[in-house]
């Protein structure tokens, strides 16, 4: 659908009602002050708990430490209570926040570090004997360290603590001098005032990393406005049946990944909604567990989350029938998972579209009955454009390039200066798209992922979910690998959980739904893919690992 002119413009003033991200937040603690905010492990804290909290946290960097306003902090922790409470202190303080993967080795984090200027981190006692050889190498001064259950009522806390260290004894030891535990900040912040700071709407509010559309790490700078206009953006598309200040939202998804960061830290907030953080999704039998204490409404997540789920015996047995939302982005949904999703909840996974670049979200589908594959139309205030090889711009339809312009999209790389966007403001994603008669976006693949045969293009999310939809067939992973007679030739990976199959009868099952020059060469079966921190299957390590035994292959002969 388009928008009619008044509800853009509608929709451009209340992007500008909000002058920077504080004030967002400040408004919901405001409004839905007794009501539930986040929940974790147990426990809850209020919006108007929240606010407290945070504004001690807050007044502590101010006064207990040397940050000034445009500093960069590091979060770097799971899904935990404390993180949106650090969210809302480093915002109050001026601080640039920096959400930074708690799994990252040293040597990961200093290099982020060390390129975002990082002069303070947040970071769990699970991981501080890490952070140990990363301060003396980075300008990091301020070093404050949580425990799990810190922000859980006073006998909870003290009992998950002592599980954790002593029980479970998954926090190593560590010293880190000059480190101040998270609880006593909040205790010295208490007896401080704190100070207003100005924020504009230009005013850079997250450095957030990503391999984007460059192939290695990069920091996308995020200011105020792009991100306020992604929630409000974001907010316009969402459906009727969603009531302010009722809903409650599964966030198994990493914070400190944009996806969640913005969907369960932002847009959720701003809906007086009640968000439950899921700290290990990965253990899906406690995830399941977790979920039936819960009548939740909104559900976020990505195709591997759901294929876990729905694999598990007990997810069926489930009571979804509040569920009126469910969100699939980050990788391409397969229809298998999409079908079975809704066999078993009542409640079909629309999808969306965006990258880190664009705050990030570009396009969504809400709309009931929508073709499957569509992640919608562009949000309000977007253009979006297809590109071919020359530069040229393609008409509806054809395949190639996408192009997206909007108030979401960021101004720039931190510490680069490549022109991206360029200067009318377009960003190039990467992504091979199309787009339908009815303006909607279909994505076809990643455009460096395009297997090429015989001078004909290959896109690997097409077979795989033809390949997925097997019904012995868990996942797949489908690459390209160098061919001297081709090109490329295919090559598929593929975990189930029948050992009879067999390599001729997943071939077999693709030659009766793909052309010919499709079907995979090579197939191989494997236990797990490699997976990134939000679950998102890698192909390029996948294929690293194979050209790596090709290359050892040829050295024997």
């Amino acid at each position: 659908m388009v928008e009619k002119q008044d509800s853009l413009l509608d929709i451009e003033q209340e992007i500008k009602s909000y002058p920077n991200l504080t004030v967002l937040w400040n408004r919901a603690c405001k409004e839905f002050a007794y009501k539930s905010a986040f929940s974790n492990m147990g426990s809850t804290l209020t919006y108007a708990e929240l606010d407290e909290t945070a504004q001690h946290l807050a007044a502590y960097l101010q006064h207990h430490t040397d940050l000034e306003p445009g500093d960069r902090i590091a979060i770097q922790l799971p899904n935990v209570l404390q993180y949106p409470v650090c969210i809302l202190a480093a915002l109050r303080a001026g601080l640039v926040i920096v959400n930074t993967n708690p799994l990252y080795t040293a040597s990961e984090t200093i290099k982020q570090f060390n390129h975002a200027g990082v002069k303070a981190v947040i970071i769990l006692a699970n991981n501080a004997h890490m952070i140990e050889d990363v301060v003396p190498k980075t300008s990091v001064k301020t070093v404050l360290i949580t425990e799990l259950a810190d922000l859980h009522p006073f006998s909870r806390r003290l009992l998950l603590n002592f599980i954790a260290k002593y029980i479970r004894k998954i926090v190593p030891k560590y010293k880190v001098p000059g480190a101040v535990h998270f609880r006593e900040a909040l205790i010295r912040g208490a007896r401080c005032s704190l100070l207003p700071v100005e924020q504009t709407p230009e005013d850079l509010a997250v450095i957030q990393y990503t391999v984007g559309t460059t192939g290695r790490p990069k920091g996308a700078a995020l200011t105020h406005r792009n991100l306020i206009a992604n929630v409000i953006q974001l907010k316009s598309r969402l459906p009727d049946t969603l009531r302010v200040g009722e809903e409650i939202a599964i966030a198994p998804l990493p914070v400190y990944h944009i996806y969640g960061f913005m969907l369960n830290c932002l847009v959720m907030p701003l809906l007086g909604a009640q968000v439950v953080l899921i700290t290990n999704p990965r253990d899906t039998s406690g995830f399941v567990n977790e979920l039936g204490r819960w009548d939740f409404t909104v559900f976020s997540g990505i195709n591997t989350l759901f294929v876990s789920l729905c694999r598990h015996p007990l997810f069926g047995q489930l009571d979804m029938t509040r569920l009126k939302l469910t969100l699939s982005g980050g990788m391409a949904l397969t229809r298998s998972v999409s079908d079975e999703w809704e066999a078993l909840t009542g409640c079909p996974i629309y999808q969306g579209y965006g990258l880190t670049e664009a705050s990030p979200v570009v396009a969504v589908s809400y709309v009931k009955g929508a073709q499957f594959g569509s992640v919608g139309q562009p949000l309000p205030l977007t253009d979006v454009r297809i590109v071919g090889e020359q530069g040229e711009a393609l008409c509806a339809g054809e395949i190639g390039e996408l192009y997206v312009r909007g108030p979401q999209v960021m101004s720039g790389y931190w510490q680069d200066d490549s022109a991206i966007p360029d200067a009318d403001g377009w960003l190039a994603t990467g992504d091979i798209a199309r787009i339908a008669d009815d303006d909607s976006l279909r994505i076809v693949d990643r455009k460096k992922d395009i297997i090429n045969i015989s001078g004909f293009p290959v896109y690997p999310n097409e077979l795989e979910n033809i390949i997925s939809s097997h019904v012995d067939i868990v996942e797949c992973a489908v690459i390209g690998l160098p061919d001297e007679q081709s090109g490329e030739v295919i090559k598929v990976f593929v975990v189930t959980q029948n050992r009879r199959l067999t390599v001729k009868q997943v071939r077999d099952y693709c030659r009766e739904r793909l052309t010919s020059y499709k079907v995979p060469r090579l197939v191989e079966f494997r236990t797990y893919l490699p997976k990134s921190h939000v679950g998102k299957v890698l192909r390029r390590t996948l294929l690293d690992e194979e050209l790596a035994g090709l290359q050892k292959y040829r050295k024997r002969l």
